[in-house]
């Protein structure tokens, strides 16, 4: 849907302003005033979940949120639509991740004592099956050798031993900044691991995509524990499958920094 929104969605949610496309979000995100309009991208169920999450963080002291605008009606989807709280913000340049980190890890303390959501177990799309290959839990098919990356970063894997919960594993490029107000996150996006996973996320994203240089790594290593270099090599693993799985004719275009950061990762595990 790269078209706006059409006049009965925009009434049904009370969107009155002409709308307007917004950067980011694969250019699918209109907004009229007070509301964002996005396409449904996820499963209802998964919707009405962060729905209910999202207005329990309404308000939650060090960060801000944008949760779902019900229509007239009540639902929270109109003709394939979403609708969501217009919140200012904008997203992290490259030598602003430490503060994405920073909002992500205020994010993870309010979502320590929520539960695991029951539909994280039928999840298949690429996402879902990179991050279970990142962790073990499901294997890469690479019978062609298309992925040396991938094979040094898995040799590099080694077990750890950290605490699941609840946690926003797309924060890098959901976390939008403004200089008078909290940290904005968007778009939640539920996994079951060790806050450190996500920070690793954000870290891994910023080296490989978004310029940042070697040195976020070193501070971001040095407040975390001695598992953060693992929980890095499942990260890189992530995206590297993520990517493979989305676009398997482009894996001999991934970014030039990923060989570099995945041997530099992989030196520093072995030590």
């Amino acid at each position: 849907m790269d078209r706006p929104p059409p006049p009965d969605v925009l009434a049904a949610f009370g969107a009155t302003a002409s709308p307007e496309p917004l950067p980011g979000g694969q250019h699918r995100a209109w907004r009229s005033g007070d509301v964002v309009l996005k396409p449904l991208d996820v499963p209802e169920e998964e919707l009405r979940w962060r729905a209910a999450v999202l207005a329990e963080l309404d308000g939650a002291a060090g960060l801000r949120v944008a949760p779902p605008v019900p229509s007239a009606d009540g639902g929270l989807v109109v003709g394939g639509w979403t609708a969501w709280r217009y919140e200012p913000g904008a997203p992290p340049r490259a030598d602003q991740y430490e503060d994405v980190i920073a909002a992500g890890r205020v994010l993870h303390d309010h979502l320590a004592r929520h539960p695991r959501p029951a539909f994280l177990d039928g999840r298949d799309h690429p996402w879902a099956v990179a991050d279970r290959v990142a962790w073990g839990e499901q294997d890469v098919d690479d019978d062609d050798g298309r992925l040396p990356h991938v094979r040094t970063l898995l040799e590099a894997r080694q077990p750890v031993a950290q605490q699941a919960q609840l946690v926003h594993g797309d924060l890098t490029d959901n976390v939008h900044l403004h200089p008078e107000l909290a940290p904005l996150v968007l778009d939640l996006t539920p996994y079951w691991r060790p806050p450190s996973y996500a920070t690793a996320i954000v870290v891994a994203d910023a080296l490989v995509f978004r310029g940042a240089g070697l040195h976020l790594l070193e501070r971001v290593r040095a407040d975390e524990d001695e598992d953060f270099p693992q929980l890095l090599v499942r990260a890189l693993l992530f995206r590297a499958v993520a990517d493979h799985l989305l676009a398997p004719d482009k894996d001999e275009e991934w970014p030039d920094w990923f060989g570099p950061v995945s041997r530099y990762v992989a030196d520093i595990v072995r030590g």
